[in-house]
């Protein structure tokens, strides 16, 4: 009996996770994390006015960061593949190029039919899903943390590097980080309570996420572990709820051949781990501050331990299959970087408003000169070509 309880121990004391009856299995008993008070969940609650801010403010942050540049003349290499799929016959689109691309492509020929083949209306879903996955990241923050969390996760997400660029590029990697951040969010009621609905809706996510970028339904090694490792009851009906988006990964893989499946890229010797941070982050600084910041939050257990799976499993799961075929490639792991932003911004809610404001400062200003050359470049570009 005594065995029978330490396995199943109940919901841990953290905010707005889910009831304590619903049986939250914990292996390493850390179901009641010391030095919470009540006034402390009281405070980490919030006022409703202070939980729309949390995606509020974000959003319109990254809205505006990403939409300054979004009619920037010439499209880019990576984008030209979009531009002739989005402009070509019907037939065409659908059965040349990478198979793996065509529902994104379906997406992009939407934009142009309702905005014209401008290079703003090619970009336009991208900046629009950039600035859904931020303010998902927010109020993802605040749900899991506290509003004060949601607002910086969300603003830290927004003013990367990475983030900015993808915002202004017609590429699936920001429909896919949104479509990564919703199959997060929604996972959280799947771990709470597993109803037809909640894994119909999850499974939904994930189906989205493997039709826009294949390669990113590593997510779901981050996603299992946490089922694994605090709702092992429910992982047949997790499982059940990930094998539509495997199925239609598996037959992109069929039509599109191996190339649909995980990003080309290379194998990881140590110099393209060393170029890892830079190429994921913008800048190879903010890669490290984000790792010793997401440090600083690992003590509040489960919550941070769905953000840190989020962040780490997928990228040691490419490594794995790296060392058998050649698609190690940080861009392709782009969908863990709200993760990152998420236990970075958990650790600077624990200083003072004004000392978090300021981390947060100095986080942008540090990216800002990447995005100033990028921008630069374009520039330069667009006078050489007249």
């Amino acid at each position: 009996m005594r065995e029978s309880t330490m396995m199943d121990a109940d919901t841990m004391v953290l905010p707005r996770l889910g009831p304590a009856e619903a049986g939250v299995e914990d292996p390493w008993g850390e179901d009641h994390p010391p030095g919470r008070s009540r006034a402390a969940a009281r405070a980490g609650a919030g006022p409703h006015r202070w939980r729309t801010a949390a995606w509020l403010l974000p959003a319109l942050l990254a809205g505006a960061l990403g939409g300054a540049g979004l009619g920037a003349p010439r499209l880019r290499t990576g984008e030209l593949a979009t531009w002739r799929a989005a402009t070509s016959p019907w037939r065409d689109a659908l059965t040349g190029g990478d198979l793996a691309a065509a529902p994104y492509h379906l997406l992009v020929r939407a934009s142009v039919a309702l905005f014209g083949a401008s290079d703003a209306a090619l970009r336009l879903p991208s900046l629009l899903a950039v600035t859904a996955a931020v303010a998902l990241v927010g109020a993802l923050a605040a749900r899991l943390f506290a509003p004060g969390a949601g607002v910086l996760a969300g603003a830290l997400l927004a003013v990367l590097p990475t983030t900015v660029r993808y915002a202004q590029e017609a590429q699936p990697y920001a429909v896919a980080l949104l479509a990564a951040v919703l199959a997060t969010r929604l996972l959280l009621p799947v771990l709470d309570r597993p109803t037809v609905p909640r894994l119909a809706a999850y499974a939904g996510a994930l189906v989205l996420l493997g039709a826009v970028q294949p390669g990113a339904l590593l997510l779901l090694a981050g996603h299992g572990w946490v089922v694994l490792a605090f709702r092992r009851r429910s992982a047949g009906r997790w499982s059940a709820a990930a094998l539509p988006g495997l199925l239609l990964v598996a037959a992109l893989l069929v039509a599109g051949g191996p190339g649909g499946f995980l990003p080309r890229g290379v194998r990881p010797d140590p110099a393209a781990l060393a170029a890892a941070p830079r190429e994921l982050f913008g800048v190879a600084a903010l890669g490290l501050v984000l790792a010793g910041l997401a440090l600083f939050s690992l003590p509040l257990r489960y919550a941070a331990a769905i953000c840190t799976a989020w962040a780490l499993a997928p990228a040691l799961a490419m490594l794995l299959a790296a060392w058998v075929v050649p698609v190690w490639s940080p861009a392709a792991l782009f969908f863990t970087v709200p993760a990152w932003a998420v236990l970075g911004a958990v650790a600077l809610s624990r200083l003072r408003a004004g000392w978090a404001v300021a981390g947060l400062a100095a986080i942008a200003l540090v990216g800002a000169p990447v995005q100033s050359a990028g921008s630069s470049a374009i520039r330069l570009v667009h006078a050489i070509l007249g």
